[in-house]
């Protein structure tokens, strides 16, 4: 393994990946400027083909959903060995994904409790995104923060806050992050 950059925030991650092209991103979850769960957001936004790892020392549900749900392939705690850490690089570089062992019982459990969605869920995955929706998912792609999208299109920003919530629930994910990508892969951007 060869380490071929580092970063001192999420910010300066972003323009590290860009420049260096890792095989694989390591990538802690509180950082200046920028935290790593939104770093990893916005990384798998602009690079989908970015492989990252959450290493921290932060094992409470919140980081581990947020991180997971951000598109990291990984979650593992920095109490891990050397040796476990190689071994954990070359499986995600491989195309595996890894979840420490002492949270894989917290993820599966919010992953039972959220697996049903219910029968109003599935009838709004049905219904169209209008495109006012599609236009905001499209600005929210580009990393746009909503009151950057609410000053391009002339709304507030609490109307833009609503075009989200709404395209995410007709969409049936729960973050911006998996509705820009889920609106990438649907073709709709």
């Amino acid at each position: 393994l060869e380490v071929v950059g580092e970063a001192s925030n999420g910010v300066e991650s972003l323009a590290r990946y860009a420049e260096l092209r890792p095989d694989v991103v390591l990538m802690d979850v509180k950082m200046p400027e920028m935290d790593g769960v939104a770093a990893t957001r916005q990384l798998l936004i602009s690079h989908p083909e970015a492989k990252v790892v959450i290493l921290t020392t932060f094992d409470d549900d919140e980081y581990v959903f947020e991180g997971i749900r951000a598109g990291a392939l990984g979650y593992l705690l920095k109490a891990l060995s050397g040796a476990e850490l190689a071994d954990a690089i070359r499986t995600v570089a491989a195309g595996g994904a890894l979840i420490e062992p002492s949270v894989a019982r917290k993820v599966m459990a919010e992953f039972a409790r959220t697996s049903h969605p219910s029968p109003q869920t599935a009838e709004k995955l049905i219904e169209p995104l209008s495109e006012r929706e599609i236009d905001v998912l499209r600005r929210l792609a580009n990393g746009l923060s909503n009151r950057e999208i609410a000053g391009q299109l002339f709304l507030a920003e609490g109307t833009v806050k609503n075009y989200v919530s709404s395209a995410m629930q007709k969409l049936g994910v729960r973050d911006r992050t998996q509705a820009a990508l889920r609106a990438k892969e649907l073709g709709l951007l």
